[in-house]
């Protein structure tokens, strides 16, 4: 005899999707906003008349933290979250806790804001806040692990579809990462000294930071690949095989690499020779990864022309084969001869940055905001298409500027008369890079406005939809 009243069907728990979602809009006006003000302050040194807390050198770190780990960090969770429930088929595990990771992530972006201003810092790249901000990221990260994890464990289906190996991966080895490098020495409230000394503080800062790019910035990244690009094609993914020798392939390779931001250094030369080594290795599962991804569109290239979400997709993919051909390149000891302190440096993390990283995440969104909130497409395709070329163009113009200026400046740096005094003095380089830094901030200037573009168009799809609660699927059998 049938029930009178049937248990209700479950859903996905898509409140906290949305809410990293659309706070990953946010912070990516906030963090490229202060990167628009710093490249201006690289162009007119005077442009916030002396005011300490607006000073580049403490705006700097609030910009890489913003567009890092605030735009990015909450485009990962969300679509994580979004990711992992749709290919268990099954609601997230502890859905409060993952509540507890959206305010917990919010808090310490915040916390970021205020005390990177004010001159708190560890003076360590991509890692520099201050001891207690530290422990409230470990918490949080603890928290966005159990809560992953525990919807992997609890998933209705036999197989744990790539996507989430690589979110896995992320998330594992970003906690390692924090925890190893973060390690101090209290000295106050706000103030600490690093627990490792000299070269080994070096050493363990670029494992960290190289690995930071290789596993926040690639791996959790090619998560977003692996279901956004299939899923908005309506392909499979192009080798599945080669997808699982991408994943082993880029998470050996990667954790040995982090060394060639030290060459010519204090540090032992064997030691950074390995990470030139494993710097050129990581060239094949980079563009193993990058050749599945585009290949997923076999059989559906006519799309790109109509589809500007797409776009988006294919060619944040290869900005990603570009920066992982170019980074290999730059670790090579006689390159980086050249290369190592210029703008050459900044070109590069920024092709990285603005054109993978940022591409990607803008075109997942564009994917995952609309049916959040009961609708098929977002308010306006040619905002999207507009946005697309606006960036598109933006990252053009940025790249170029860099990459001439820093090999202008590394040619400049080591040119030398016939009696072995320097040919220029390093103010003239600075003035030959001036109109290079004016390039480079009208990149950024339509880049942002691409942003803003986006901010616009995800306020007008909000409010003229509705959260909608999605069922989940019911399957056969646990292992169907």
């Amino acid at each position: 005899m049938q029930s009178p009243n049937p248990p209700a069907a479950a859903v996905y728990h898509d409140t906290v999707v949305r809410q990293f979602a659309l706070m990953s809009v946010v912070w990516g006006v906030v963090g490229m906003l202060v990167g628009v003000v710093i490249a201006s302050q690289l162009a007119w040194p005077d442009l916030t008349h002396g005011i300490a807390w607006l000073s580049y050198g403490r705006l700097r770190p609030l910009h890489t933290n913003a567009v890092i780990f605030a735009f990015g960090g909450c485009a990962l969770i969300a679509t994580s979250y979004h990711v992992v429930q749709r290919t268990c088929r099954v609601p997230l595990f502890a859905p409060r806790l993952a509540t507890v990771t959206f305010w917990g992530w919010q808090a310490v972006i915040v916390a970021a804001a205020i005390s990177l201003p004010l001159g708190y810092t560890s003076s360590k790249e991509y890692a520099e806040l201050e001891w207690p901000i530290d422990i409230l990221i470990a918490v949080v990260w603890v928290s966005y692990a159990i809560v992953f994890f525990g919807t992997i464990g609890r998933r209705k289906v036999r197989h744990i579809y790539v996507a989430n190996w690589f979110y896995g991966a992320f998330i594992i080895a970003v906690a390692l990462l924090h925890i190893v490098n973060s390690a101090a020495v209290p000295a106050g409230w706000m103030k600490s000294y690093s627990a490792y000394a000299g070269v080994q503080d070096a050493m363990v800062q670029w494992w960290y930071g190289h690995n930071a790019v290789g596993f926040f910035l690639t791996a959790g990244f090619l998560g977003m690949m692996y279901y956004y690009i299939p899923k908005q094609a309506g392909r499979p993914v192009y080798s599945y095989r080669l997808s699982i020798v991408h994943f082993w392939a880029l998470i050996f390779t990667y954790m040995w690499a982090g060394p060639h931001h030290l060459h010519y250094t204090a540090l032992p030369d064997w030691t950074q020779s390995i990470g030139m080594v494993f710097s050129l290795i990581l060239l094949a599962p980079s563009w193993g990864g990058m050749i599945n991804g585009i290949m997923t569109l076999s059989g559906a290239w006519h799309k790109l022309r109509t589809d500007p979400i797409l776009r988006f997709l294919i060619v944040a993919v290869s900005f990603y084969g570009m920066a992982t051909f170019e980074g290999p390149l730059m670790s090579i000891k006689t390159v980086n001869a050249l290369s190592h302190y210029t703008d050459w440096t900044i070109g590069h993390v920024h092709a990285g940055a603005l054109g993978w990283v940022g591409l990607i995440t803008m075109g997942s969104l564009y994917y995952l905001i609309p049916r959040l909130y009961g609708r098929t497409e977002m308010h306006s395709v040619k905002a999207i298409d507009l946005h697309f070329w606006m960036s598109t163009i933006g990252i053009v113009l940025y790249i170029a500027a860099m990459w001439i200026a820093g090999v202008m400046q590394g040619l400049m740096w080591r040119a030398i008369n016939d009696d072995g005094t320097l040919t220029y003095t390093f103010v003239e380089s600075v003035k030959a890079t001036y109109p290079y830094y004016v390039v480079r901030l009208l990149g950024g200037l339509l880049y942002l406005g691409g942003m803003l573009v986006m901010a616009w168009n995800v306020w007008m799809t909000v409010i003229s939809g509705r959260s909608v609660n999605v069922p989940v699927p019911q399957i056969a059998t646990a292992h169907a």
